[in-house]
């Protein structure tokens, strides 16, 4: 599983993290390497205790590394001519990877999105920092690769094998920023702000509010109007809402599997959005990873990780849709569960069926 920069950050800025040296950053790096053996950039980045982009940042200009343009409507209009790709987005619980051609690209305020056969993302190019061409050559595998400003990884396209070099090249030569010197400065992302106690919600309001809804799209502005997170909206949810075991998606994707049912998966960094629609076939447990293995589509999940797992019920104008939703111990959402429909269609009764039938959670206390 592979993991997933912006221009410099200004290290001159009130408060600004100090700029790490890259060439001692590269030592580091390499002695480790030599003691722990070949290591997962996001795994070396947090042994070293900095963030993948710095670690990244820190081979600008040795070669293997090229610090790519900001002009992102350009950049992601270009991304096409890198051909068939492994597209990988990441949080800390969950890894999509789907096979594919960023094309059919849709850029419009701040979103877009890609609507490929294989690849159908949802892209907030407004939160994206900066971006590197990577180069790995012993492995014949090279990336591009995409970060937010605090250094997290949002998303990387892999192309594999010598056959896609010339087309990575050039896209790497085309989209190449002006400053190729090396390092990366994070700037540390806003925490969000606390919850109000659930007494002070006005939990009639919202319900009211939440059985009006006519598309799923229309949540972010009603928990934004009720003042609520998305996981103090699911406590407060009422019908519309059930606490499940937290292996509830072990269930669900053996039930897809056994019955051929097509499902989407969506699996988001703060940057990205990426999301599988078909069956699932290959299911796999290694470790504490549970696993999709299909060709063209591989979803790994950390259940460690999974502290909280709901179904939810939302109103459209096609009637309720209803999802599995799985979140870590902060209320960050690690993977999301939809039985496949299209706009204008009604959402399909063995879908709800096998929600239905997924078990409470235990009762807390």
């Amino acid at each position: 599983m592979a993991q997933p920069a912006a221009p410099t950050s200004d290290a001159s800025a009130p408060n600004a993290p100090a700029p790490r040296d890259p060439a001692e950053l590269r030592q580091r790096h390499e002695a480790l390497q030599k003691e722990k053996g070949p290591l997962r950039a996001r795994d070396a980045a947090a042994a070293l205790g900095v963030t993948e982009a710095e670690l990244v940042a820190s081979r600008v200009g040795d070669g293997g590394v090229t610090r790519l343009s900001d002009d992102w409507d350009d950049f992601c209009h270009g991304l096409e001519a890198l051909g068939e790709v492994m597209a990988l987005t990441r949080n800390p619980h969950a890894v999509i990877e789907k096979t594919g051609i960023f094309r059919n690209v849709q850029l419009f305020d701040h979103g877009g999105n890609v609507l490929d056969e294989g690849l159908d993302l949802r892209i907030f190019r407004h939160k994206w920092g900066t971006a590197f061409a990577v180069r790995d050559v012993e492995n014949q595998r090279r990336s591009i690769q995409i970060f937010g400003p605090e250094g997290l990884a949002y998303h990387k396209l892999f192309k594999f094998g010598a056959e896609g070099e010339e087309a990575f090249e050039a896209f790497a030569t085309k989209f190449a920023a002006e400053d190729q010197s090396p390092g990366f400065v994070p700037v540390p992302a806003a925490e969000p702000p606390p919850e109000k106690p659930d007494e002070e919600i006005d939990q009639a309001g919202l319900l009211e509010a939440w059985s009006k809804i006519q598309d799923t799209h229309e949540f972010f502005f009603l928990f934004r109007r009720f003042k609520v997170s998305r996981m103090q909206a699911l406590r407060l949810g009422g019908e519309f809402t059930r606490r499940v075991d937290l292996h509830s998606h072990r269930q669900i994707l053996e039930w897809a599997r056994d019955a051929s049912f097509e499902i989407m998966v969506f699996v988001s960094s703060p940057g990205v959005i990426e999301i599988h629609t078909g069956t699932v076939k290959k299911l796999k447990l290694m470790g504490d990873w549970y696993n999709v293995l299909d060709k063209g589509f591989n979803l790994h999940l950390f259940e460690p990780g999974v502290a909280h797992a709901w179904v939810s019920k939302k109103p459209t104008a096609d009637g309720i849709v209803t999802s599995l939703e799985l979140y870590d111990e902060a209320g960050k959402t690690v993977a999301l569960f939809f039985g496949k429909r299209k706009p204008g269609q009604v959402e399909q009764e063995a879908w709800r069926e096998a929600l239905a039938a997924l078990p409470d959670a235990p009762a807390e206390g």
